[in-house]
C-alpha cells in the first residue's frame, strides 16, 4: 500500500510515546506538554481504485511522510522508542533535534527539537563491535587504526559543524574521537567495500565496515541530516554491551522507572 512507510514510522511511535507521557512520572508528573502535541500522527491514504492500488510501489510513502529508507519488514526498536521517550519526558535534548542510532539494527532515526520523526535509514558503523574509543584514536591516520579499534562509541554527543584535516566542513559527533556522521563517498576505497551495496541490503549483519563513522545515503544526508542539524543537535547512540543505563546516566526503561515507583509508593 502506498501509505505503509508512513504507518511503519508513524503509529508505533505515536503509540509508545503516548504510553511513555502517562507512564514515566519523571519530575513528579507527565512527560511535558510537547511529547503529546509533537508525537508524530498517522498519516491516512486516499481513497483509490483497486487498480491504482495495485500499481502503487510497495515501498512508496504518504506525500507529507517523513523520508524512511529502511527495508520494508524492519521495525524500530523497543530500546529506541523507549530512549527517544525518556530523551522528551526529562528534555535532555535540551530543546534541540536529536538522532538515535541503534546499533544492533544498524538504523538512525532523527527527531526535530519537539520529537516529530524527521526520517529513518540504515547506517554504516564502525567494523568492530564495543562502545568506547581508543585513547588517542583521534589523532591516528585511518590506515593507522587496528581493526579491533574501529569502534562507534556508545552514549550522548553534542554534534555540530566544524573543518576536517581535509579542509571540508563536517558534522562532528564526537571531534575529540574523530567520529563524524557523513555520506557515502564516491571513492575506490568505498566501492572496493561495497559500502553502497551494503547499506542497500535488507540486514544490517553486513552494515559494519567503517573506522567508526557513522555512514548514510548521500540523499538522506542532504535532505535530512544536513537540513536538520544545520545548527547542531544531540546524537544518542545505543551500546554494542554496556548497559543503557551506563550508555546515558539517568535513563531508565519504562519497566523499571514503573516498578521504582510502585515500591517506593508502597512503602
Amino acid at each position: 500500500m502506498a501509505w505503509s512507510g508512513a504507518i511503519r514510522i508513524e503509529s508505533k511511535l505515536l503509540l509508545r510515546f503516548l504510553l511513555l507521557s502517562a507512564a514515566m512520572a519523571w519530575a513528579g508528573a507527565s512527560a511535558p506538554a510537547a511529547l503529546a502535541q509533537s508525537a508524530p500522527t498517522k498519516s491516512v491514504p486516499a481513497k483509490s481504485s483497486p487498480a491504482s492500488s495495485k500499481s502503487a510501489p510497495a515501498s512508496a510513502a504518504a506525500p507529507d511522510a517523513p523520508p524512511d529508507e529502511v527495508a520494508p519488514g524492519q521495525p524500530v526498536s523497543d530500546s529506541v522508542v523507549d530512549l527517544a521517550g525518556w530523551i522528551l519526558a526529562t528534555e535532555d535534548n535540551r530543546g534541540m533535534p536529536f538522532a538515535v542510532i541503534d546499533k544492533a539494527a544498524a538504523q538512525i532515526l532523527i527527531f526535530n527539537a519537539a520529537g516529530k520523526v524527521q526520517g529513518m535509514a540504515p547506517a554504516l558503523l564502525g567494523s568492530a563491535f564495543g562502545d568506547t574509543s581508543a585513547p588517542g584514536i583521534g589523532d591516528r591516520e585511518l590506515k593507522d587504526i587496528p581493526m579491533n579499534d574501529r569502534t562507534t562509541p556508545a552514549g550522548r554527543f553534542r554534534a555540530g559543524f566544524g573543518p576536517a584535516a581535509s579542509g571540508e566542513r563536517v558534522l562532528w559527533v564526537d571531534y575529540a574521537t574523530s567520529v563524524s556522521i557523513h555520506p557515502v563517498l564516491v571513492s575506490k576505497a568505498s566501492r572496493r567495500e561495497k559500502r553502497k551495496e551494503r547499506l542497500a541490503s535488507p540486514e544490517p549483519d553486513d552494515n559494519r565496515i567503517t573506522h567508526g563513522c557513522i555512514n548514510v545515503s548521500p540523499d538522506f544526508y542532504k535532505k535530512v541530516v544536513a537540513k536538520i542539524f544545520k545548527n547542531g543537535g544531540i546524537f544518542y547512540v545505543l551500546p554494542d554491551t554496556m548497559t543503557a543505563q551506563e550508555a546515558f546516566p539517568g535513563f531508565e526503561p519504562p519497566a523499571t522507572r514503573i516498578a521504582s515507583a510502585g515500591a517506593a509508593q508502597s512503602r
